[in-house]
């Protein structure tokens, strides 16, 4: 059903409901009247009656005696009763005894008249209503002083005024149906006149709901509807509008999603995704094939990659990433489905809802083994490059020696005799070209990384000894200031070593007309710190932040691989490398290592033997 025509019925309704009500309100008031009006109709009736008993009573006796024949003939009654068709009887009562002194009593029911006789008698009239034979009739009694001992009571028959409420009735519901015909059809009409407006707003959000936004509705009214329409244009127009831009945000959305899910299950590194709790909900292709679990297998397992002794460490970096601090990539171990260990890099970022809540954490594992080789691959290489470039050095600084050693013996040849003092010499000389030979094999022998304490002064010195030789070569001069308190590191030492000749070999090369370097070891209790200074050219201030990039180097024949390696063994060895330069001045090469701790200075000379990854 239509909203056009529920509007109809509804006016129709309630205008019937109205006419209705005041019909029965009027009908009501309408009966009231009519038994007023009989009411008085009979009181009247009764008065006239009584007047007329009077008038015989008072005439002599014969004329009485021949009136109350005449009444008891009911000329008098019937004449009455002629004037009035719906007076059905009047009978005239002896009050006291109930007795009929004139009249007929053939309307009677159950009800005692003689109560009703009295209380005429009391209060001269009295109306009611009767029952007999399931017609309705109204009885009054009249009686007053001129009556005596007389009452006088009238029936009036109720059918007549039941068939005038009756015909009354029926013409109220010929003129109610036809009003509400009248009403209804009125009604529909002007409610379409009303709602016409209403359906060019239906068309036009069902245009909106089927994404049709661009014909507006066409606004002829100023009303209601009008303002209504106004509106519904305009929000189609804003939805037209967000609509579109709904479009592209799904659509880079829908290509970022495909981005992100190509570049997740296409890299090799290892993702997975945890709760707070450690239980994985998502991984990747890679994380499958580097730890040998399944995505049906690991979603649901808690920490499956974990091994026990580095819980600890897991649960503080979480703890620092719930505290809002970033974490950069750690080198740690981690467990296969196979029970392998395997060092890997790992990165650990939060994931946040709209309200910067931790949700979730993403961990990306990256496989070192094959970098862990490549490496070791470089510094053997860095090694030989290094040897390479100390040879003529090296070589220079053994002939010195090999040169006296030659000429004392020949001298000893040619006189035959031994003399103690060239032996002395000679012997002295055959030390010094030994230990630069001991020296320079570090470089070339394979060495087992086995970490132990060691004096970072001894060191240093060490690799001074063995550079000595190319810094007169080139006109330099290590200036050395070294703290008088011990220095000892957990290290490897040759490693250590390599660094160092790297980054001093670096510093000559950067002095190509000669001049001094400074080495400088201070200890700050915590941490043993090697500053290394030359006063060469300097280093470009945009090529300071590409420092040990792989391949970068500012040398024409340089691999850029020396300082890649030393920071990788400084990393190694848990300290830090840092560069600081200015053009035309010099460079400060800046190397911080961990100390040991004074339990470990006073009784242990090796420390625990660590592999590095």
């Amino acid at each position: 059903m239509s909203i056009k025509m529920k509007f109809s019925i509804m006016i129709s309704l309630i205008v019937l409901s109205i006419f209705i009500v005041y019909s029965m309100l009027n009908e009501y008031a309408w009966i009231r009247s009519m038994r007023e009006e009989m009411k008085q109709v009979m009181l009247d009736t009764s008065i006239q009656v009584a007047v007329s008993m009077d008038a015989y009573d008072t005439g002599p006796e014969s004329q009485t005696l021949e009136l109350q024949s005449q009444v008891e003939g009911k000329d008098m009654f019937d004449m009455v009763q002629r004037m009035n068709t719906n007076i059905k009887e009047i009978t005239v009562f002896h009050n006291g005894t109930q007795e009929i002194s004139a009249g007929t009593y053939a309307y009677n029911d159950a009800t005692n008249d003689s109560d009703f006789v009295q209380e005429a008698r009391d209060s001269e009239f009295v109306f009611r209503k009767m029952i007999i034979d399931e017609e309705i009739y109204y009885r009054s009694y009249y009686s007053n002083e001129k009556l005596g001992n007389y009452t006088i009571s009238i029936v009036y028959d109720g059918k007549g005024i039941q068939n005038h409420v009756g015909e009354k009735r029926n013409d109220t519901l010929l003129y109610s149906s036809i009003v509400t015909v009248l009403i209804l059809f009125i009604s529909y009409w002007l409610v379409g006149v009303m709602i016409r407006p209403l359906k060019d707003i239906l068309w036009k959000v069902n245009e909106v709901s089927s994404v049709r936004f661009k014909q507006p509705i066409q606004i002829r009214r100023r009303d209601e509807f009008g303002l209504l329409a106004l509106k519904v244009n305009a929000m189609s127009q804003n939805l037209s509008i967000y609509m579109d831009k709904l479009r592209k945000a799904f659509e880079e959305n829908r290509r970022m999603k495909e981005h992100l899910e190509s570049f997740i299950n296409h890299t090799s590194d290892a993702i997975h995704l945890m709760e707070l709790d450690g239980t994985i909900i998502q991984v990747n292709r890679a994380f499958e094939l580097l730890y040998g679990y399944g995505e049906e297998e690991a979603i649901g397992l808690v920490f499956p990659i974990l091994p026990d002794s580095h819980r600890e460490e897991l649960e503080q970096m979480l703890s620092q990433l719930i505290a809002g601090r970033v974490l950069p990539a750690k080198e740690t171990l981690r467990v296969t489905k196979a029970g392998e260990l395997i060092p890997v890099s790992i990165t650990i970022s939060p994931i946040r809802d709209s309200d910067g809540t931790i949700r979730a954490f993403a961990s990306i594992s990256r496989d070192m083994r094959s970098r862990n080789k490549m490496d070791e691959l470089l510094r053997r290489s860095e090694k030989l490059t290094t040897v390479g470039q100390l040879a003529a050095g090296v070589a220079h600084e053994i002939r010195n020696p090999l040169t006296t050693l030659r000429g004392f013996l020949q001298l000893q040849q040619q006189t035959r005799q031994l003399n103690v003092s060239h032996v002395g010499l000679m012997l002295s000389e055959l030390d010094r070209i030994n230990l630069i030979v001991g020296e320079f094999l570090i470089l070339a022998k394979p060495q087992a990384t086995k970490f132990v304490t060691k004096d970072m002064r001894n060191i240093l010195r060490d690799v001074i000894a063995l550079m000595n030789s190319e810094a007169h070569l080139h006109n330099i001069e290590f200036m050395s200031l070294f703290t008088e308190e011990d220095c000892l590191v957990s290290c490897e030492e040759n490693q250590l070593k390599q660094v160092f000749i790297n980054l001093l070999k670096n510093a000559i090369e950067a002095m190509p007309t000669g001049g001094p370097i400074h080495i400088q070891i201070t200890n700050k209790k915590r941490t043993v710190s090697i500053k290394i200074t030359d006063e060469g050219e300097g280093i470009p201030e945009e090529m300071i932040s590409k420092i040990g990039d792989p391949f970068f180097t500012g040398k024409e024949s340089g691999t850029g691989l020396g300082i890649m390696v030393s920071q990788r063994i400084i990393l190694n060895h848990k300290g830090n490398l840092d560069f600081q330069s200015q053009e035309k001045v010099g460079t400060t090469v800046h190397v911080s290592l961990p100390a040991l701790k004074q339990s470990s200075r006073d009784g242990i000379l090796e420390a625990s033997t660590n592999e590095g990854s």
